[in-house]
């Protein structure tokens, strides 16, 4: 809707009309790999019916967030419930139409071992937003957050939008060996006509800083308008560019303005140790040592009250559950 006026007139009506579309292709989907998931794992040996456990955790997660579940013709997914009894359905057919096999295997412990020490949610190293600023320790730089703006962390870019929904910011890699080149890669690549452009610093880094209108032809006048207004600042850390771009229509440019530059000129060396040495949560794997309920066990490994059922959830069993000496459950710690 930002990068092409053609389509903003009919944002509101578009944005439904594409989510309601896709969705039967997203549920129609889910439920093939589904089948396929049931298959597959049965021709090579493995218990497929477990496979549908991991439905009632998906649903046990969404009944614990706050968000307010949607109606099922309305979700991406199908109804994890659905997919349970699905799953469950899928895999008696196979083994009727397969003999009943005794021998199918599920190998949790195997599993288990495997997969212990990797990382639990997201990893702070890759950056991560606290006390409204965004920290990123490997890159060793920081920026600040427009307080109760929306964001979102990916590996291309990091992204802001005001909950009112007429602007937005991202960071990104600038392509280019050189602030001008970086400049020129953006112009072309945004399809910019830049009205402003001074050379500056920020906290001491060499930048480039400019405004520049996206302009399209109006299909219905033929006329040239200027769909977005931007501000751009490229900002260069040794052979490192960063380019932190600010857009809104150009009536609600005015008001954006100030929060643009002040973010782009937040953009500062991360010095502070606490944040440059954060480190992500791991999955760790602990072997009990005496028969317990599942929260007994949590506990005796230093899982604290606040997050018994988080872990229990992450081991698809009830804290009431009773765990065998010699058992294997996953814990969560540094």
């Amino acid at each position: 809707m930002i990068a092409s006026p053609r389509l903003a007139q009919f944002g509101e009506q578009a944005a439904q009309g594409m989510q309601l579309l896709f969705l039967k292709f997203g549920r129609d989907d889910e439920s093939q790999s589904d089948e396929l998931g049931v298959e597959y794992s049965s021709k090579i040996g493995y218990d497929a019916s477990q496979m549908a456990d991991f439905f009632q955790t998906l649903q046990r997660e969404q009944e614990k967030s706050a968000a307010q579940p949607v109606p099922d013709f309305l979700s991406t997914h199908p109804n994890p419930a659905d997919r349970y009894n699905r799953v469950h359905q899928l895999a008696d057919q196979w083994k009727q139409q397969n003999g009943n096999p005794q021998n199918l295997k599920i190998n949790r412990d195997q599993y288990l071992r495997l997969i212990d020490g990797i990382v639990y949610g997201e990893d702070p190293r890759q950056g991560f937003v606290e006390n409204n600023a965004f920290y990123h320790p490997e890159l060793k730089f920081r920026f600040p957050v427009p307080s109760g703006w929306k964001h979102q962390n990916t590996p291309q870019q990091f992204q802001m939008a005001d909950p009112a929904g007429k602007a937005l910011m991202m960071l990104a890699l600038a392509p280019g060996a050189s602030l001008d080149e970086a400049a020129q890669a953006m112009v072309k690549q945004f399809s910019l006509q830049p009205t402003d452009s001074r050379r500056t610093t920020v906290n001491g880094f060499p930048a480039l800083a400019f405004v520049a209108d996206q302009v399209q032809q109006d299909p219905q006048t033929g006329q040239s308008v200027a769909g977005v207004r931007a501000q751009v600042y490229l900002i260069q850390d040794g052979k490192t560019i960063y380019a932190l771009l600010g857009a809104a229509a150009p009536a609600d440019f005015p008001a954006y303005q100030p929060t643009f530059s002040s973010t782009m000129e937040g953009f500062a060396r991360l010095t502070e140790p606490d944040k440059l040495n954060r480190q992500p949560e791991h999955v760790r794997i602990k072997t009990l040592k005496l028969r317990s309920s599942l929260s007994q066990a949590l506990k005796t490994n230093g899982v604290p009250e606040a997050r018994l059922e988080e872990m229990a959830i992450l081991n698809g069993m009830q804290l009431n559950e009773q765990v065998n000496a010699g058992s294997l459950i996953k814990v969560v710690g540094k």
